[in-house]
């Protein structure tokens, strides 16, 4: 679905709303809100480009403080129509795959919950791949200057165009909800290639999540069969025609599909707040490496501070690659093509957090990124002297209003 025709969509749904809710105005409320992240980071090494997550196709290196990579800025509107029935419109401002800020609709749904613990949304939605990734733009409503890069740096998708049900009831002592999910996303990721359209590509996708006293639970699955090619640089044809058959084959990304499978586990009780989760991506596509990533992060608030550490790690499932073109640089060129997805990395986390006033908070943060010189995935472009360590020290003013 394209872009013009979703809104034309939405602007259809809110007239028909309107003229629905004439006789009931007095139920209607209308709010525009807006939130924002003011940023500046500096990674030490020259050699590697350290991004949030992989739709920036640029990033910061050399130790030069810049405000690119987590600067962000988003206005939100929500309209009640009636009690059952919303309709949502977001648009951000964030660095995108073609290094501008241009506004994007991330937004563009309408709500209905037709009865309590039931809801339906059709349009633009968040693309819930896992736990707390539909909220990782507002840095208010989370503790650290970024979510994890380790953990959600490869989930570029950040909406999608469908509809989403979810369901709840009451079990036990704590309340019960699953989500399914269906529609095509519009996204577009940077990488060493260049610039690769996903648009099209249809996901689908389940969620449950359990909330009993100061603990949430939540499993989600998903998967995408990506629409597009991917750029390769013509090493494919190359391989065709020095009879590479095979190995030409393994360069397809262009309908084969990506399952995404995490568990996540929150506390919270008073000051403390602990949280972790794990992820496994499948990848049917070998210009992919499957992967698996883990993190955890804890902090305590004291008045109006709130200290926190954690770790995490990415790590792909390394392969060999061996083209058998008979030609040593042809297959040279395809080994360090499909290697280009290679993670393997630990990263350990030390910030504050001050809430400064009400709803805007600072952030200070360091984080030490350990790797192997081969762990290239993580960051947007990198040379033959990287060795897989940085540091990052990041300041953040998040605020919502």
């Amino acid at each position: 679905m394209r872009v013009g025709n979703l809104i034309s969509i939405f602007l259809l749904l809110l007239s028909t709303a309107a003229f629905a809710n004439e006789d009931g105005k007095e139920n209607s409320t209308f709010s525009l809100r807006g939130f924002g992240t003011l940023g500046l980071a500096r990674s030490s090494s020259d050699n590697a480009e350290f991004i949030r997550d992989l739709s920036q196709t640029a990033g910061i290196k050399g130790g030069k403080w810049s405000g690119r990579i987590d600067t962000i800025f988003g206005l939100q509107a929500n309209w009640q129509v009636t009690p059952a029935l919303e309709f949502v419109g977001q648009a951000v401002s964030r660095l995108h795959y073609d290094k501008s800020h241009n506004p994007e609709l991330m937004l563009a749904f309408a709500k209905w919950e037709p009865i309590e613990e039931a809801t339906l949304r059709f349009g633009r939605i968040g693309a819930d791949f896992m736990m707390r990734a539909d909220s990782r733009l507002v840095g208010y409503s989370f503790l650290p200057v970024r979510p994890s890069v380790d953990f959600f740096g490869p989930l570029f998708f950040s909406h999608l165009d469908g509809v989403d049900v979810v369901l709840g009831t009451p079990v036990g002592a704590g309340i019960l909800r699953g989500k399914v999910f269906l529609g095509k996303t519009h996204e577009k990721a940077a990488g060493t290639p260049g610039v690769w359209d996903t648009s099209g590509s249809p996901i689908r996708g389940w969620m449950l999540d359990y909330t009993v006293g100061n603990w949430q639970l939540r499993a989600n699955l998903a998967q995408i069969r990506y629409a597009n090619e991917i750029k390769k640089f013509d090493i494919d044809t190359q391989l065709r025609t020095a009879g590479a058959i095979a190995a030409a084959d393994s360069m397809i990304a262009k309908d084969k599909t990506a399952r995404f499978l995490s568990f996540g586990v929150v506390f919270e009780d008073g000051p403390l707040q602990v949280q972790g989760m794990v992820n496994r991506i499948r990848q049917e596509s070998k210009v992919f490496e499957d992967s698996h990533a883990a993190y955890v992060l804890a902090g305590y608030r004291i008045a109006s501070w709130t200290p926190y550490a954690g770790i995490s790690y990415w790590k792909s499932k390394a392969e060999t690659y061996v083209a058998g073109s008979g030609n040593a640089d042809l297959d040279a060129a395809y080994s360090i093509y499909m290697s280009g997805s290679r993670a393997d990395q630990q990263t350990y986390t030390l910030g504050a957090r001050w809430d400064v006033w009400t709803n805007a908070a600072f952030k200070l943060q360091y984080d030490a990124i350990r790797g192997k010189p081969t762990s290239k995935f993580p960051f947007a472009t990198s040379n033959a002297q990287w060795n897989g360590r940085t540091d990052v020290l990041s300041m953040t003013m998040d605020f919502v209003f």
